[in-house]
């Protein structure tokens, strides 16, 4: 009873949530703070972020909470996003996670900065430039926490803290965001998961950047400073639910193994298939799948498609990509109780002038 009360209250949550936040197409491109929507880790980008139903460990941080319960121990990863061909433009990412007692759940922390280079400060008086450089700094700090509730669910929250800033103005804000992965089949080989993702407060850009100086009305040998007030904007939120199947490609020949041995033994090759759906508020909603092929949990190829409106149309996009991703990961333990090294990679093609997105991914588990 106790399974099928979580069961119901699921399919509720998920009809609740779509009708709550499918969206209005009319406010596309209206909401601030997109970059809480990139997603810097090197495995999930490998599939356009559609292993919502089984992703696992740090990446979970960035695509469904939840999938951060099934950190063993420790782990520790780094990773770098190059977004534009001549490197000016990239994305810094350091996390962390830690599991809480044998029973308990998984604590993360995620730190993502963008850097921009170096941009030329203009101004009334000076269009060209030459009066100096700035430097933006975004910049925000997830906390989250997941739990394994049973076998087959698991659940987390996270919030995100999110800082915009140049010289003279700035903006800040908080965003909140919740999971649930469900598993099950003959070898834990059915996924499904469901995100709620970037539900925050809304931000607004104030400093000394949106101050003028202009005449008193009353005399015009004074000036007086005046501030022009800016417009609220919301987060990037969205709904995003999808579904996974391992098959297991040396299954029969491993499973006549198992009849002689106490315990399992786990097939070399996997074949994962995955399909996702988002529901964005503030643009086009994406639909795709992918495919993930692993050998001994070792080595990993995989690739995806994600469609939205209009993607193949040059005029009509509202996206600098082109739907293909691919990536790939080796890991190996470091001696026979060390720990877990795992190098990541992906490329997204994208139009010009960013020429492909490469994400690189250095992770250590324990």
């Amino acid at each position: 009873m106790k399974k099928l009360s979580v069961k119901a209250a699921l399919v509720c949550a998920l009809g609740l949530s779509v009708n709550a936040y499918a969206g209005n197409k009319d406010r596309t491109g209206q909401a601030g703070a997109t970059e809480l929507s990139i997603n810097p880790w090197g495995q999930s980008t490998g599939v356009f972020g559609m292993n919502t139903a089984n992703v696992r460990g740090l990446d979970a941080m960035k695509t469904n909470i939840a999938g951060l319960s099934f950190v063993e121990k420790t782990e520790i990863g780094a990773s770098y996003t190059m977004m534009l061909r001549n490197g000016t433009v990239g994305v810094n990412n350091l996390g962390f996670a830690q599991k809480l007692g044998n029973n308990g759940g998984v604590v993360g922390v995620n730190v993502m900065a963008m850097s921009f280079g170096d941009i030329p400060i203009t101004d009334y008086d000076n269009p060209e430039g030459g009066i100096g450089t700035y430097t933006p700094q975004f910049f925000n700090l997830s906390l989250g926490y997941a739990k394994a509730f049973s076998h087959s669910i698991y659940a987390g929250v996270a919030a995100t803290f999110v800082s915009e800033q140049i010289t003279n103005v700035k903006a800040s804000g908080a965003a909140f965001e919740a999971g649930i992965q469900y598993v099950t089949g003959k070898r834990d080989n059915f996924h499904f998961g469901i995100t709620l993702r970037n539900i925050g407060t809304n931000m607004d850009f104030t400093g000394n950047g949106f101050t003028v100086n202009v005449q008193a009305p009353e005399n015009e040998a004074y000036t007086m400073n005046m501030h022009v007030p800016t417009e609220k904007f919301e987060m990037p939120t969205y709904l995003n639910f999808g579904l996974a199947y391992d098959f297991y490609l040396d299954e029969k020949k491993t499973a006549s193994t198992d009849e002689q041995k106490a315990e399992p033994t786990k097939p070399k090759h996997r074949l994962t298939v995955m399909g996702s759906f988002t529901s964005n508020s503030f643009n086009n909603d994406f639909l795709g799948a992918g495919v993930e092929y692993g050998f001994h949990e070792l080595f990993m190829l995989r690739a995806a498609y994600r469609y939205e409106k209009n993607i193949g149309s040059y005029d009509g996009r509202t996206t600098m990509y082109n739907g293909l991703a691919a990536g790939a990961t080796i890991q190996h333990r470091i001696g026979e109780k060390g720990p877990m090294l795992a190098i990541d990679y992906s490329y997204r093609p994208t139009a010009r002038p960013a020429n492909g997105v490469h994400v690189f991914s250095l992770r250590f588990m324990r």
